[in-house]
């Protein structure tokens, strides 16, 4: 008997343990069934309860913040997708001037360039021809060889300049630019009085003129990044390969004295030559004028002091 009550007895508390435990579980989850139903009224009230204004405010901050997170990551620093712009001179000996130009312009129009500019001053031996290319980019060190290679490169000289993010910031300006314009062109469109549709056609003018400014920039950029420079000198065998070292000192003063005193007794003869023919027509015939005129003053006070009596003395009275 107190073996059975004993086995009784702990069945007994195994059956409330299990009873009490699925009492816990029902309730946590009834508490957590609740808890969910009012974050879900809550969410939905303090939707409810936003202006229009601020919800539309904070959907635009979301979507920005999502822009900026898709549009954010590493810079491309390949040089390939760099822009950069660049310029070169140099300086090649030819022994035919022409000739060697006309080469340089097959050159550049093989590499899908023009020719910018050409200057030439032509005196046989020591002719001098200066040349402006226009090439791709991409061309730039092959035509810059091949130039090399027409005859004694004598000089030369390569710059660079990276305008990658002048580039960026003006695409980002002008899309900035675009938006101001496009609100003005909406706000004129609504104008319901006539003051306020002068200003904003003022102010509509003065966003797209700052526009166009922006995107002749931007276009300047691109030709200058598309097409380098080349400014190449051809010179004649004669043709001096450098200017002329500036000298001091008293020799070199006493020269240029010289020289100057030279000049200037040269311009003085050939002033005096172009008046002399001048000076025998009209001076010579003058000079005789004048010479007779003298003389025919001079004659009749001579006949006067010839042909005076003499003064007869006073008489004097007796004492």
């Amino acid at each position: 008997m107190t073996t059975m009550g004993a086995g009784m007895d702990e069945r007994r508390g195994r059956r409330r343990g299990a009873l009490l435990a699925a009492g816990t579980l029902v309730a946590a989850l009834a508490l957590a069934g609740c808890g969910a139903g009012d974050s879900g009224s809550d969410s939905a009230g303090t939707a409810a309860e936003a202006p229009p204004g601020a919800q539309g405010a904070l959907d635009k901050g979301s979507g920005a913040e999502a822009a900026g997170t898709a549009g954010a990551g590493a810079p491309d620093l390949r040089v390939d997708q760099r822009a950069i712009i660049y310029t070169g001179s140099m300086r090649v000996q030819v022994a035919d001037v022409d000739a060697a130009a006309r080469e340089v312009s097959a050159v550049v129009t093989r590499a899908g360039g023009f020719i910018g500019g050409d200057q030439r001053r032509s005196a046989e031996a020591d002719a001098v021809a200066e040349l402006e290319l226009r090439v791709p980019a991409a061309k730039f060190a092959a035509v810059v060889e091949e130039v090399a290679k027409l005859g004694r490169q004598q000089s030369r000289e390569i710059n660079t300049q990276d305008v990658t993010e002048e580039t960026v910031d003006l695409e980002a300006r002008i899309v900035t630019q675009r938006a101001r314009v496009d609100s003005a062109r909406r706000l004129l469109a609504r104008a319901n009085s006539i003051t306020d549709l002068v200003s904003l056609e003022n102010e509509l003018g003065r966003r797209e003129a700052d526009l166009a400014s922006l995107e002749a920039k931007k276009r300047r950029l691109a030709d200058l990044t598309a097409l380098s420079t080349i400014t190449v000198s051809l010179a004649g065998p004669a043709a001096k390969t450098s200017e002329e070292k500036a000298e001091t000192g008293f020799l070199v003063g006493l020269k240029g004295g010289w020289e100057a005193f030279v000049t200037s007794m040269t311009i003085l003869l050939t002033v005096l030559g172009a008046l002399l023919p001048w000076l025998v027509a009209f001076g010579v015939p003058l000079a005789v004028l004048l010479l007779a005129l003298r003389r025919r003053r001079r004659s009749p006070a001579l006949v006067a002091e010839v042909s005076a009596p003499p003064p007869v003395p006073a008489a004097r009275s007796a004492p």
